[in-house]
C-alpha cells in the first residue's frame, strides 16, 4: 500500500483540519476511552459531538445512510487521516464501545431490516448504550456451555438464568445476550442471540467492585423476563454464529491501535512536561529507551491494522494475522500504562483520594483496567491456544479424560 497522500487524500486532510479548527469549541474534554474506563452515561456535550462526527462522516463513516451513517466507501487512508489529524489537534475521536463497535457491525451482518432501522442510528449517535450478556458463573472460557434459558410462551420467550462480568449493565438501557432457546439441540446449535431493554420486569443488576475502585462489571439475574421472539438476531438457534461475529469485533475493539496511540501521545506529553531532579523526564535515557521501543510497537500495530483492513477489502480471510491482535494489543496497552506509572515515580503509586495524585490518577486506573483486559474477552492463555491451534496448525492441547 502507498501511504503517501494522493490528491483526493490531500483535499480530505485539509477538510478534516478545517473542521477541527471550526468546531474545536464544541469538542468535549472526555475521550471515548475515558468512558470505557469509568462507565457512565454520555454527557450531552459528548453526544452532540458524536452526532456531529457521524453527520460529517468522521465516525461510523461506512454505516449506510439508511441506518444513520453517511455510507462512505471504505478507504483505509481516509480513516488514518481522520485519526492522525484528530490526534494532532488533541481532539476526541468518535465513541466506541459494546454498542457502536460490536453490536452495530453484527446487526449489519445478521440483523433484520427492522432491527437495523430501529437500533443502528441511535447507537452510533451515542443515544443508546449497550451491555453484553455472554459469560455466566460456570460458562466463561467455554461460553457455549451457557445455561441461561428461555421457554416459549406464545409470541414471547420467558428468560431465566444469570450473567456475570457484564460490563456497563448498571447504566446501559439495552443488552444483547446469548440465551439457550432450543433445549434439545447441541450446545452450539441451541443458542439464540437476543436484544432487549434492561428495565424489563425480572431483571436484577448487582454491580461488582473491581480493583480500579469503580464498578464496571456486574452480575445480572433474569427471573421470568418476557421478551418478544422478534428480538432474536440472526434466526432462532443461530446465536453461536452471530456471537462469533460479535466476538471478532470485540477483539478488534480491544486491540484498537488508536487507543494505543492515544496513550503514547499522553506519555509523550508527560515526558516533556514532568521533571525529576531538575531535569525533564525526556532527558532520562532509560525512560526514553522504553518510550521509543513502545512507539515502534504502536506504529507496527497501526500498520498491521491497515493490512487487515486491506485484506478485508480484497476479500482475503484474516486468519493468523487477526488472531494475534487481541493478545498483542492488550499487553501493549498495559506496558504503555506501566511506563507512565514508572515515569511518575513515587506519585505513580498513589490512587483515589490522595491530594497529590496527578491527572486524577488516570494512569493508575488505566494500568489496572488494561491488566483486566488481558483476562477479559478471552484470556492471554486462551488467545495463545487459538493462535497455536487454529493459526499455526499445532496439535490441540491435551484434554483431561472424563471421570
Amino acid at each position: 500500500m502507498d501511504l503517501n497522500d494522493r490528491r483526493d487524500h490531500l483535499a480530505f486532510r485539509e477538510e478534516v483540519q478545517r473542521f477541527l479548527r471550526d468546531y474545536k469549541d464544541q469538542a468535549p474534554t472526555e475521550s471515548a476511552h475515558t468512558y470505557r474506563l469509568l462507565p457512565r452515561p454520555y454527557s450531552e456535550k459528548v453526544k452532540n459531538w458524536q452526532r456531529l462526527l457521524v453527520e460529517r462522516g468522521y465516525a461510523a463513516r461506512n454505516v449506510p445512510k439508511a441506518y444513520g451513517g453517511v455510507g462512505a466507501e471504505p478507504d483505509i487512508l481516509k480513516n488514518r487521516i481522520i485519526a492522525d489529524e484528530f490526534f494532532a489537534a488533541g481532539m476526541p475521536q468518535g465513541l466506541y464501545g459494546q454498542g457502536i463497535s460490536m453490536l452495530v457491525p453484527t446487526l449489519l451482518e445478521h440483523g433484520t431490516e427492522d432491527q437495523k432501522l430501529e437500533w443502528i442510528g441511535p447507537t452510533i449517535r451515542g443515544e443508546i448504550m449497550w451491555c453484553q450478556g455472554y459469560s455466566e458463573p460456570n460458562s466463561g472460557s467455554d461460553l457455549a456451555s451457557l445455561q441461561t434459558s428461555a421457554a416459549e410462551d406464545g409470541d414471547d420467550f420467558i428468560i431465566n438464568g444469570s450473567k456475570i462480568w457484564t460490563s456497563s449493565a448498571h447504566i446501559a438501557p439495552m443488552i444483547f445476550a446469548l440465551i439457550r432457546t432450543e433445549p434439545d439441540a447441541s450446545k452450539y446449535q441451541g443458542i439464540s442471540y437476543m436484544i432487549f431493554p434492561m428495565d424489563l420486569p425480572g431483571i436484577d443488576v448487582r454491580p461488582l467492585q473491581t480493583m480500579t475502585g469503580h464498578p464496571s462489571f456486574n452480575e445480572v439475574f433474569f427471573t421470568d423476563v418476557r421478551v418478544p421472539k422478534t428480538q432474536v438476531v440472526g434466526g432462532r438457534g443461530n446465536g453461536w454464529k452471530v456471537a462469533n461475529s460479535t466476538l471478532a469485533h470485540e477483539r478488534g475493539m480491544l486491540s484498537n491501535a488508536n487507543g494505543s496511540q492515544e496513550r503514547l501521545n499522553k506519555i509523550r506529553d508527560l515526558l516533556q512536561k514532568e521533571t525529576r531532579d531538575g531535569r525533564l523526564l525526556a532527558e532520562n535515557q532509560v525512560l526514553m529507551d522504553r518510550y521509543i521501543g513502545l512507539q515502534a510497537r504502536v506504529q507496527s500495530m497501526r500498520l498491521h491494522e491497515m493490512r487487515l483492513l486491506t485484506n478485508a477489502e480484497e476479500g482475503k480471510p484474516p486468519g493468523l494475522q487477526e488472531m494475534i491482535c487481541k493478545l498483542v494489543g492488550c499487553e501493549l496497552n498495559n506496558q504503555l500504562d506501566a511506563l507512565a506509572i514508572d515515569a511518575l515515580g513515587e506519585i505513580g503509586v498513589l490512587y483515589d483520594g490522595i491530594p497529590s495524585v496527578e491527572e486524577d490518577g488516570i494512569w493508575q486506573q488505566w494500568y489496572m483496567y488494561d491488566l483486566g483486559l488481558i483476562i477479559g474477552g478471552g484470556t492471554a492463555q486462551i488467545q495463545k491456544n487459538i493462535i497455536a491451534e487454529r493459526g499455526l496448525g499445532m496439535p490441540r492441547e491435551p484434554r483431561a479424560g472424563k471421570g
